[in-house]
């Protein structure tokens, strides 16, 4: 199989989950799609390089999170959605869980960001650290104020949230 016809089926296979993930490191369905579509193009660029390694969507995640936070830093403002789209892709990770992603999305951009790539993807504070531009104690407070944050309105809807680390 050819360099194209490999980077076509892996978009085909895994452009869902992409978008999902970008829907909720933005909280906004365009500019999710904005942020895959960005993505995809920087990886057909390197997609030679980048199918030898283990990992090509751990790549593509990589630079959905540096995009998003480059886009951020310029817009400084937010623009959250009711609704995560439902499409073809289902997670189970996040079957009965609606209220929580809710919630996440309510958060700031940075802790939101810090929480999905902490809990959703398991990324260690180093890993993540690198991967905003930021150092591992700020990692950790960004963390702390989101689940500090999260309790609080999860307290006030009578449930009370317990966040564990796989790792």
């Amino acid at each position: 199989m050819d360099d194209t016809a490999e980077f076509e089926e892996f978009v085909r296979s895994r452009g869902h989950a992409l978008y999902r993930y970008g829907v909720v490191l933005t909280g906004d369905p365009d500019d999710a799609a904005d942020l895959v579509q960005e993505a995809l193009l920087r990886l057909g660029d390197a997609w030679s390089r980048v199918r030898r390694k283990d990992d090509p969507e751990g790549y593509v995640r990589t630079i959905m999170v540096r995009q998003h936070i480059s886009w951020w830093r310029r817009r400084r403002r937010e623009r959250l959605v009711d609704a995560v789209p439902e499409t073809g892709y289902q997670d189970e990770r996040l079957a009965g869980d609606g209220g929580l992603w809710a919630e996440i999305r309510a958060l700031p951009r940075r802790q939101r960001a810090v929480l999905v790539l902490r809990y959703y993807e398991d990324r260690s504070d180093e890993q993540i650290a690198r991967m905003l531009g930021v150092t591992p104690a700020t990692v950790r407070s960004q963390a702390f104020r989101a689940l500090r944050k999260l309790r609080v309105l999860t307290s006030r809807d009578g449930v009370v949230l317990t966040a564990r680390r796989t790792r």
